[in-house]
C-alpha cells in the first residue's frame, strides 16, 4: 500500500463521513460512537495510513479536570479579569486552570502549547500572539478543545470556539468621538498588526475617518505592541513634530498609561492639552482632569464567563460546537 503523507484528522473525516470530533473519539476511545461508524473510521484510518503527530499521540486518554491558559502578558488587568472570569465559572465543576504568558511571542507560546498537551490538560483557551497557529489547529482537530478568546486566527471560523469583541466597531466609536471634539490632525497609536485587535482597530479607525471626510496622515500613525513602553516613545514620535497633534487616539490600556504618564512628566495635563481616546481604560485617573479621557468600556469578566460557558458545553455536556460570543464595546466619558 502505498503511503501518503501527511494525512490530517480533517481528511480522514471526509473520507469516512462523520465529523473531526467522532473520528478523535474513536482514535482516543472517548464518548459514545456506533460500531458501524467505528468501523468505517477505523478503515479510513487503515485506508489512509493516518499517523496521528507527536501533539495528537501524547493527548489524553482520561481526564485531568485541568485547563490550560495561554495569554500574551500576564502584567495585563485585562487579560487576568479574563482569566478570573473563566475559575470563576469553572470552579465549582470540578476544574483548576493552569496559567501562562506568552510574552507576546509566538514561538514561546508554541512551546507553552505543547507543554500543557504533555501535562493533558481538558482544554486550552488561548489569546494567541500571532495570525497563523497551525499547532494550536492540530491540537484542536486531535480531540482537545482550543477556545480562541479576544483575537482570531487566520482560519476558518468554524476551525474554533471563540469569543471575542467588535473591535472594528469601538475603534469607530473612538475615532468619531475624537472627531466630534474638533479634532483632524490626531495621533494614532496602533498595536500589533500581527494580531486581529490591532488590525480590526485600524480599520475602525480608517472607517471613521473615511466617513468624516479626514484623509489619513500616515506620519500620524505609530506602530505599538501593546505594551506601556511603546506608548511612551509614541508620545515621544508626535512631539518631535512642531506642529504635533492635540489628540492622540490608543489602541489598548497599557499604551494608554504610557502616553498619560509621559504627557504628566513632560508636565502637559490631560484634557486641557490633549484630548486622549483609549481603547479600554486604565487606573490612572489621579493624572487627569475632569473629564478625563474618552474610552471604550470592555467587560474582561464577561468574556471569561462567556468562555468559561462555554468550556462547560465542551466538557460537562459533550456538546461540540462551534460556538462563538461576540461582545459590542461602548463609549465612555
Amino acid at each position: 500500500m502505498k503511503i501518503i503523507e501527511k494525512v490530517t484528522i480533517r481528511e480522514v473525516a471526509k473520507e469516512s463521513g462523520v465529523s473531526t470530533a467522532t473520528v478523535s473519539r474513536v482514535l482516543n476511545d472517548t464518548g459514545y460512537v456506533s460500531d458501524e461508524i467505528k468501523s468505517r473510521v477505523l478503515n479510513s484510518v487503515k485506508n489512509l495510513n493516518y499517523q496521528p503527530n507527536a501533539v495528537a499521540r501524547s493527548l489524553k486518554q482520561s481526564k485531568t479536570n485541568t485547563i490550560g491558559v495561554i495569554i500574551p502578558d500576564i502584567s495585563n488587568p485585562y487579560f487576568m479579569k479574563i482569566a478570573k472570569g473563566i475559575e470563576d465559572r469553572t470552579w465549582d465543576a470540578g476544574y483548576n486552570l493552569i496559567f501562562s504568558s506568552s510574552d507576546g511571542k509566538l514561538e514561546k507560546e508554541h512551546q507553552l502549547l505543547k507543554l500543557l498537551v504533555e501535562q493533558r490538560v481538558d482544554a486550552i483557551v488561548l489569546v494567541t500572539s500571532g495570525s497563523e497557529n497551525e499547532l494550536a489547529k492540530s491540537i484542536n482537530e486531535s480531540g482537545t478543545p482550543v477556545i480562541l478568546i479576544d483575537r482570531r486566527l487566520n482560519h476558518e471560523q468554524s476551525d474554533f470556539d471563540l469569543v471575542e469583541e467588535d473591535n472594528v466597531q469601538g475603534a469607530y466609536y473612538l475615532t468619531e468621538k475624537i472627531i466630534q471634539r474638533g479634532h483632524t490632525r490626531i495621533g494614532v497609536i496602533a498595536g500589533s498588526f500581527q494580531v486581529s485587535t490591532g488590525t480590526d482597530r485600524y480599520e475602525g479607525l480608517t472607517k471613521a475617518l473615511k466617513q468624516y471626510n479626514i484623509p489619513l496622515d500616515e506620519n500620524l500613525i505609530y506602530i505599538g505592541d501593546f505594551t506601556r513602553s511603546s506608548g511612551e516613545k509614541a508620545v515621544d514620535y508626535f512631539l518631535s513634530n512642531d506642529d504635533y497633534p492635540r489628540a492622540i487616539i490608543s489602541f489598548n490600556n497599557l499604551m494608554t498609561e504610557g502616553v498619560l504618564y509621559s504627557l504628566f512628566q513632560k508636565g502637559f495635563k490631560v484634557p486641557k492639552d490633549f484630548d486622549v481616546a483609549s481603547y479600554g481604560g486604565t487606573d490612572l485617573d489621579i493624572l487627569l482632569e475632569p473629564p478625563g479621557i474618552i474610552t471604550i468600556s470592555q467587560d474582561p469578566y464577561k468574556m471569561g464567563i462567556k468562555t468559561g460557558d462555554i468550556l462547560l458545553k465542551r466538557l460537562v455536556m459533550g456538546e461540540s460546537g462551534p460556538f462563538y460570543e461576540k461582545f459590542t464595546p461602548e463609549i465612555v466619558y
